[in-house]
């Protein structure tokens, strides 16, 4: 799974401009499933097993990564931008971004030496941030940039022992998840959803599911992991290297008891998400139509929304072999 998941890593999909990302996949996949792709741009793919499940099942896995969007141009030719999801301005401050796929540039603010006093001891406003591509006017950038355009910070996908650095590991490891599931997987029928604008407010989810009318979903993601130094055991929310993690509740959902419980308690590598926080496409899924008895399950990602999170091949592995679990589960479920 590992050359898969660099593949998707490293191309630049933010949210609303996840096209390279869309056709990546389906040329993925086509040979697997029935595929179709709605007007705001979610893939939709049907898999055929050997039976069809008591439940419609639909796994939900995000296209978008995090970047930024070109939204003025000052007249000395730096590009003005706004955020695509949640980006801590510590995470922007120096990277080098790449706009539209060929543009490089860097992200730069008040040089620290001009700032005195409590300013110096503070994080810039990501407002007063701007990305300087060499443009010497308004009129040379403009040649080069239109507004509109997206920027991803650069990274590399590395291999750390068994743990990897990328970008938009946040969800491309749901991708690979979730394309892996369609080529191996054959016990019951399920519908995945590729979706887009996640990291914006869950809108091609909350498309899909109603397109879908599943009537249970399994969520795939990454969430925050903080089990680094100097982060008390109650803070950390999850571990990496120990496995998938099931969530209970977040700021978006309170999770199916039943399907929590019966993934917690599988026997196989879980763990669950110790911290009432964050939230993902469960929260637009399971308020679709009727409403949707939804579980997440996630991989646990250091430095998230960062161009270097930090995830563990083994728990990729565990979330894979959960799903299966939960599938079968809910497949049979009276």
């Amino acid at each position: 799974m590992i050359e898969l998941l660099k593949k998707l890593c490293l191309i630049d999909g933010t949210s609303g401009g996840e096209d390279l990302v869309r056709d990546f996949i389906l040329k993925e996949i086509s040979d697997f499933c029935e595929t179709s792709v709605d007007p705001l741009g979610n893939i939709i793919a049907v898999k055929k097993g050997k039976r069809t499940p008591k439940r419609k099942i639909m796994l939900d896995a995000h296209m978008d990564e995090v970047g930024l969007i070109i939204s003025s141009i000052t007249e000395g030719g730096f590009l003005r931008f706004k955020t695509l999801g949640g980006i801590n301005t510590s995470a922007l401050m120096f990277r080098s971004v790449r706009i539209n796929g060929k543009i490089n540039g860097v992200i730069s603010g008040k040089p620290i030496h001009l700032t005195h006093g409590e300013e110096s001891k503070k994080l810039p406003k990501a407002d007063s941030l701007y990305i300087d591509i060499g443009a010497a006017s308004k009129e040379e950038a403009e040649g080069m940039v239109r507004l509109g355009d997206r920027a991803v910070c650069i990274s590399d996908f590395t291999e750390c022992g068994e743990n990897i650095i990328s970008k938009a590991l946040d969800d491309r490891v749901g991708c690979a998840i979730l394309i892996k599931l369609i080529k191996e997987y054959n016990e019951y029928d399920f519908t995945a959803v590729f979706s887009v604008q996640e990291e914006i407010g869950l809108r091609g989810a909350r498309v899909a599911a109603y397109s879908v009318n599943p009537d249970a979903a399994i969520i795939i993601e990454g969430t925050t992991a903080a089990d680094i130094s100097g982060v008390g055991d109650d803070k950390t929310v999850c571990n990496l290297g120990r496995g998938a993690v099931v969530s209970f509740m977040d700021r978006a959902t309170v999770y199916d008891r039943e399907y929590y419980l019966a993934a917690i308690n599988s026997g196989m590598s879980v763990q669950p998400k110790r911290a009432v926080t964050g939230g993902n496409n469960s929260g637009a899924v399971h308020l679709s139509r009727e409403g949707v008895r939804t579980v997440s399950l996630s991989v646990p990602c250091r430095y998230i929304h960062s161009a270097s999170s930090v995830a563990s091949l083994r728990d990729i592995t565990s979330v894979f072999e959960v799903c299966k679990y939960m599938i079968d589960y809910i497949a049979n479920d009276k």
